[in-house]
Protein backbone atom coordinates (compact mmCIF):
# COMPACT_ATOMS: atom_id res chain seq x y z
CA UNK A 1 0.00 0.00 0.00
CA UNK A 2 1.35 3.42 -0.95
CA UNK A 3 2.48 5.83 2.29
CA UNK A 4 0.92 9.13 1.65
CA UNK A 5 1.23 9.93 5.47
CA UNK A 6 4.47 9.10 6.07
CA UNK A 7 6.59 11.28 7.88
CA UNK A 8 3.59 12.62 9.39
CA UNK A 9 2.32 12.21 12.85
CA UNK A 10 -1.06 11.56 14.33
CA UNK A 11 -3.34 11.92 17.56
CA UNK A 12 -6.63 10.40 17.72
CA UNK A 13 -8.46 10.31 20.76
CA UNK A 14 -11.04 7.34 21.71
CA UNK A 15 -8.28 5.36 19.72
CA UNK A 16 -8.88 2.06 21.76
CA UNK A 17 -12.16 0.65 20.13
CA UNK A 18 -14.91 1.42 17.31
CA UNK A 19 -14.42 4.12 15.07
CA UNK A 20 -11.05 5.45 16.46
CA UNK A 21 -9.66 2.27 16.79
CA UNK A 22 -10.05 1.92 13.06
CA UNK A 23 -9.19 5.63 12.22
CA UNK A 24 -5.74 4.94 14.17
CA UNK A 25 -5.11 1.48 11.92
CA UNK A 26 -5.97 2.99 8.68
CA UNK A 27 -3.57 6.32 9.61
CA UNK A 28 -0.88 3.95 10.36
CA UNK A 29 -1.47 1.72 7.07
CA UNK A 30 -0.92 4.93 5.45
CA UNK A 31 2.47 5.85 7.29
CA UNK A 32 1.55 8.10 9.86
CA UNK A 33 3.27 7.51 13.64
CA UNK A 34 0.00 7.30 15.82
CA UNK A 35 -0.44 8.41 19.49
CA UNK A 36 -3.35 6.53 20.35
CA UNK A 37 -5.12 7.90 23.18
CA UNK A 38 -7.79 6.26 25.31
CA UNK A 39 -8.39 5.46 29.16
CA UNK A 40 -7.43 1.91 29.17
CA UNK A 41 -3.86 1.05 29.70
CA UNK A 42 -4.05 -2.49 28.36
CA UNK A 43 -6.82 -1.84 24.99
CA UNK A 44 -3.92 1.19 24.59
CA UNK A 45 -1.38 -1.49 24.71
CA UNK A 46 -3.12 -3.78 22.49
CA UNK A 47 -3.94 -1.01 19.77
CA UNK A 48 -0.82 0.03 19.61
CA UNK A 49 0.58 -3.68 19.54
CA UNK A 50 -1.64 -3.85 16.56
CA UNK A 51 -0.28 -1.40 14.74
CA UNK A 52 2.95 -2.50 15.23
CA UNK A 53 2.59 -6.25 14.25
CA UNK A 54 1.37 -5.11 10.68
CA UNK A 55 4.69 -2.30 10.52
CA UNK A 56 3.18 0.87 11.44
CA UNK A 57 4.32 2.89 14.50
CA UNK A 58 1.96 4.25 17.63
CA UNK A 59 2.04 5.22 21.26
CA UNK A 60 -0.37 5.08 23.92
CA UNK A 61 -0.93 7.86 25.69
CA UNK A 62 -4.32 8.06 28.38
CA UNK A 63 -6.01 10.62 29.79
CA UNK A 64 -9.46 11.40 31.30
CA UNK A 65 -11.36 14.41 28.53
CA UNK A 66 -13.96 15.21 31.56
CA UNK A 67 -10.98 16.95 33.02
CA UNK A 68 -9.82 20.45 30.82
CA UNK A 69 -5.91 19.77 32.98
CA UNK A 70 -5.42 15.96 31.93
CA UNK A 71 -6.61 17.36 28.16
CA UNK A 72 -3.65 19.61 28.27
CA UNK A 73 -1.35 16.69 29.75
CA UNK A 74 -2.31 14.94 26.45
CA UNK A 75 -1.64 17.80 24.32
CA UNK A 76 2.03 17.95 25.84
CA UNK A 77 2.69 14.57 25.51
CA UNK A 78 1.76 13.97 21.97
CA UNK A 79 3.87 17.26 20.98
CA UNK A 80 3.85 18.13 17.78
CA UNK A 81 1.45 16.45 15.72
CA UNK A 82 0.41 17.16 12.00
CA UNK A 83 -3.05 15.22 12.22
CA UNK A 84 -5.82 15.67 15.00
CA UNK A 85 -8.50 13.60 15.07
CA UNK A 86 -11.32 14.63 17.50
CA UNK A 87 -13.32 10.69 18.00
CA UNK A 88 -13.82 10.51 21.49
CA UNK A 89 -17.18 10.90 22.63
CA UNK A 90 -19.85 10.71 24.97
CA UNK A 91 -23.56 9.95 24.49
CA UNK A 92 -25.70 8.80 26.98
CA UNK A 93 -29.66 9.30 25.94
CA UNK A 94 -32.23 10.48 28.14
CA UNK A 95 -35.37 13.26 27.96
CA UNK A 96 -34.43 16.83 28.47
CA UNK A 97 -36.30 16.39 32.37
CA UNK A 98 -33.90 13.26 32.69
CA UNK A 99 -30.75 15.04 31.94
CA UNK A 100 -28.63 16.06 35.45
CA UNK A 101 -26.00 18.58 35.42
CA UNK A 102 -23.69 15.57 36.00
CA UNK A 103 -24.54 14.45 32.51
CA UNK A 104 -24.89 17.47 30.87
CA UNK A 105 -21.65 19.05 31.68
CA UNK A 106 -20.09 15.37 30.96
CA UNK A 107 -21.21 15.86 27.57
CA UNK A 108 -20.30 19.74 26.92
CA UNK A 109 -16.62 18.60 28.88
CA UNK A 110 -15.95 15.57 26.60
CA UNK A 111 -17.92 16.50 23.03
CA UNK A 112 -16.70 20.51 22.97
CA UNK A 113 -14.16 21.47 25.63
CA UNK A 114 -11.62 18.45 24.85
CA UNK A 115 -11.26 19.51 20.97
CA UNK A 116 -11.37 23.17 21.81
CA UNK A 117 -8.33 22.48 24.06
CA UNK A 118 -6.44 20.32 21.82
CA UNK A 119 -7.28 22.78 19.02
CA UNK A 120 -5.84 25.74 21.11
CA UNK A 121 -2.63 23.63 22.19
CA UNK A 122 -1.86 21.46 18.94
CA UNK A 123 -2.87 23.78 16.10
CA UNK A 124 -0.81 26.92 16.91
CA UNK A 125 2.32 24.68 16.12
CA UNK A 126 0.80 22.98 13.04
CA UNK A 127 0.72 27.14 11.96
CA UNK A 128 4.17 27.25 12.30
CA UNK A 129 5.25 24.78 10.64
CA UNK A 130 3.03 25.35 7.55
CA UNK A 131 0.23 23.19 7.65
CA UNK A 132 -1.99 19.97 9.13
CA UNK A 133 -5.56 18.81 8.92
CA UNK A 134 -7.74 18.67 11.76
CA UNK A 135 -11.13 16.11 11.64
CA UNK A 136 -13.46 16.62 14.11
CA UNK A 137 -15.47 12.94 14.59
CA UNK A 138 -19.54 14.59 14.72
CA UNK A 139 -23.01 12.86 14.33
CA UNK A 140 -26.45 12.73 12.64
CA UNK A 141 -28.03 14.35 15.26
CA UNK A 142 -25.95 17.05 15.42
CA UNK A 143 -28.60 18.83 12.52
CA UNK A 144 -31.64 16.51 12.77
CA UNK A 145 -33.64 15.85 15.97
CA UNK A 146 -33.16 12.48 17.69
CA UNK A 147 -35.58 11.54 20.78
CA UNK A 148 -33.03 11.80 24.00
CA UNK A 149 -30.34 13.00 22.08
CA UNK A 150 -30.54 16.55 23.41
CA UNK A 151 -27.41 17.33 24.48
CA UNK A 152 -25.44 15.33 23.21
CA UNK A 153 -26.85 15.88 19.56
CA UNK A 154 -26.04 19.99 20.94
CA UNK A 155 -22.16 19.68 22.07
CA UNK A 156 -21.86 18.11 18.96
CA UNK A 157 -23.41 20.99 16.53
CA UNK A 158 -21.05 23.21 18.71
CA UNK A 159 -18.19 21.21 17.50
CA UNK A 160 -19.28 21.46 13.96
CA UNK A 161 -19.92 25.41 13.91
CA UNK A 162 -16.38 25.43 15.98
CA UNK A 163 -15.22 23.51 12.64
CA UNK A 164 -16.55 26.04 10.50
CA UNK A 165 -14.78 28.80 12.78
CA UNK A 166 -11.33 27.01 12.97
CA UNK A 167 -11.74 26.26 9.30
CA UNK A 168 -11.80 30.78 8.56
CA UNK A 169 -9.28 31.02 11.32
CA UNK A 170 -6.57 28.50 10.49
CA UNK A 171 -6.90 28.17 6.99
CA UNK A 172 -4.63 30.62 5.75
CA UNK A 173 -1.75 29.18 6.99
CA UNK A 174 -2.92 26.02 5.38
CA UNK A 175 -4.08 24.01 8.18
CA UNK A 176 -7.51 22.59 7.31
CA UNK A 177 -10.26 21.65 9.74
CA UNK A 178 -13.57 19.82 8.46
CA UNK A 179 -16.01 17.30 10.22
CA UNK A 180 -17.50 13.68 9.71
CA UNK A 181 -21.20 13.91 10.71
CA UNK A 182 -21.63 9.73 11.47
CA UNK A 183 -24.67 7.72 10.75
CA UNK A 184 -26.20 4.49 12.57
CA UNK A 185 -22.51 2.35 12.88
CA UNK A 186 -21.84 -0.74 15.22
CA UNK A 187 -19.22 -0.12 18.20
CA UNK A 188 -19.18 -1.32 21.32
CA UNK A 189 -21.05 1.71 22.58
CA UNK A 190 -23.71 1.50 20.14
CA UNK A 191 -24.35 -1.96 20.70
CA UNK A 192 -25.19 -1.41 23.98
CA UNK A 193 -29.01 0.29 23.44
CA UNK A 194 -30.97 -2.78 22.33
CA UNK A 195 -32.91 -1.98 18.97
CA UNK A 196 -31.28 1.54 18.36
CA UNK A 197 -29.25 0.89 15.66
CA UNK A 198 -31.95 -1.36 13.54
CA UNK A 199 -34.35 2.06 14.29
CA UNK A 200 -31.68 4.28 12.89
CA UNK A 201 -30.88 2.22 10.00
CA UNK A 202 -34.16 1.98 9.22
CA UNK A 203 -34.05 5.38 8.27
CA UNK A 204 -31.22 5.62 5.73
CA UNK A 205 -31.62 4.58 1.98
CA UNK A 206 -29.49 1.43 1.98
CA UNK A 207 -31.24 0.06 5.14
CA UNK A 208 -28.44 -0.48 7.18
CA UNK A 209 -25.66 -0.11 9.56
CA UNK A 210 -21.94 1.00 9.03
CA UNK A 211 -18.97 -0.75 9.86
CA UNK A 212 -16.80 1.42 11.71
CA UNK A 213 -13.77 0.57 9.24
CA UNK A 214 -16.44 2.30 6.20
CA UNK A 215 -16.68 5.24 9.09
CA UNK A 216 -12.49 5.61 9.28
CA UNK A 217 -11.50 5.39 5.63
CA UNK A 218 -13.84 8.70 4.95
CA UNK A 219 -12.33 10.32 8.38
CA UNK A 220 -8.81 9.53 6.71
CA UNK A 221 -9.90 11.08 3.53
CA UNK A 222 -10.48 14.29 5.00
CA UNK A 223 -7.22 13.76 7.27
CA UNK A 224 -5.57 13.30 3.98
CA UNK A 225 -3.65 14.98 1.24
CA UNK A 226 -6.65 13.92 -1.01
CA UNK A 227 -8.69 16.76 0.36
CA UNK A 228 -6.17 19.36 -0.29
CA UNK A 229 -8.81 21.97 -1.29
CA UNK A 230 -11.90 21.16 1.74
CA UNK A 231 -11.92 23.21 4.56
CA UNK A 232 -14.75 23.74 6.75
CA UNK A 233 -16.98 21.07 5.29
CA UNK A 234 -18.98 18.74 7.53
CA UNK A 235 -19.01 15.80 5.68
CA UNK A 236 -21.89 12.96 5.93
CA UNK A 237 -21.17 9.36 6.37
CA UNK A 238 -24.93 8.70 6.77
CA UNK A 239 -26.08 6.29 4.42
CA UNK A 240 -28.45 8.82 2.88
CA UNK A 241 -31.83 10.34 4.06
CA UNK A 242 -35.00 8.35 3.29
CA UNK A 243 -37.42 10.49 1.71
CA UNK A 244 -40.44 11.94 3.07
CA UNK A 245 -43.53 10.38 1.60
CA UNK A 246 -45.62 12.33 -0.27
Amino acid sequence: MAAPLSGSSALVTGATSGIGYEIALELAARGAEVVVHGRSAERGAKTVREIENAGGKARFVAADLNDADDVRRLAAAAGEVDILINNAGIYKFGTTAETDDSTFDEHVNVNLRAPYILVQKLVPGMVERGGGSVVNVSTIVASVAGAGTGIYGASKAGLEQLTRVWADEFGGSGVRVNALAVGPTETPGTTAVPGMLAAVAATTTFGRVAEPSEIARAAVFLASPDASYVNGAVLHATGGQRAIAA
